[in-house]
């Protein structure tokens, strides 16, 4: 979708752009549906630990009855990859695909602030918003996290609910564009998400691109984009240490 043209008033522009990324009001059956979906996907991006391992036939047989749609098609050519391969295959490919490249972390905040003091009041803005909408945030997982993301975007619906996935576009396709790249099967994941979304915009396209490039910010001056690993040396390609901890200070109580 293209921006909205500059000759248009701000005002107008402003209500336009509310209107685009707004979604169109749905049924209650189709609500139903697609807090499962998002359910299915939060599913989908935990760790794949010997409890969802033994739940894959019932997450397969969920997705397979999901009505037609993008998102479906994604997650079945997902989950029928995920109930095909051994639990220790599962794990390997996870802890190699989201715990060790950046590209692909699944800590929104991460690519929106990068590591500085900016990431750690976006936690604790993310928590207050779980906590004003009544949801306890005591899991153990940072509030950033994508299945927690969707947990809550499935919990508290379209509009308040999703709005961080909304606020995120731009770090989910980076995170799409990274498991493309590696072939990896949880890019149907990804897929079936931004289905959900409102396409991007041209501004959205292009600072993907330059975040792709240059890396998310970084207050470390003179260190490379995506950080150092080890003893100051620079990380090789594709192997991408996870984005460092947000400030002790700025977490939401609770949080690790």
């Amino acid at each position: 979708m293209n921006a909205v043209p500059p000759t248009v008033p701000a005002r107008v522009r402003t209500r336009l752009r509310a209107a685009v990324r707004r979604p169109a009001r749905l049924t209650p059956e189709e609500t139903r549906d697609r807090a499962l979906v998002l359910r299915l996907l939060s599913l989908a991006l935990q760790y794949p630990d010997a409890e969802l391992a033994a739940a894959r036939p019932t997450v397969l047989a969920a997705v397979r009855a999901l009505p037609p749609s993008p998102a479906a098609t994604e997650l079945a050519a997902f989950t029928t990859w995920f109930a095909e391969q051994d639990p220790q295959t599962l794990e390997r490919h996870y802890v190699e695909t989201f715990d060790l490249r950046r590209r692909s972390s699944l800590y929104l905040t991460y690519y929106l602030h990068g590591d500085t003091r900016r990431r750690g009041m976006a936690l604790l803005t993310l928590a207050r918003r779980y906590q004003a909408a009544g949801w306890d945030t005591s899991g153990g997982e940072l509030p950033d996290h994508l299945p927690v993301v969707l947990e809550f975007a499935a919990l508290a619906g379209t509009g308040a609910g999703e709005a961080p996935l909304r606020q995120h576009r731009r770090g989910l396709d980076l995170i799409h564009r990274a498991l493309e790249s590696a072939g990896s099967p949880y890019r149907h994941v990804l897929a079936a998400l931004l289905a959900l979304l409102p396409p991007p915009s041209r501004a959205d396209e292009e600072a993907v691109t330059k975040l792709a490039a240059e890396g998310p910010p970084n207050e470390d001056v003179g260190l490379d984009p995506y950080g150092t690993y080890g003893h100051g040396e620079f990380a090789p390609p594709d192997t991408f240490v996870p984005p460092l901890p947000a400030p002790p200070a700025s977490r939401p109580e609770g949080a690790r």
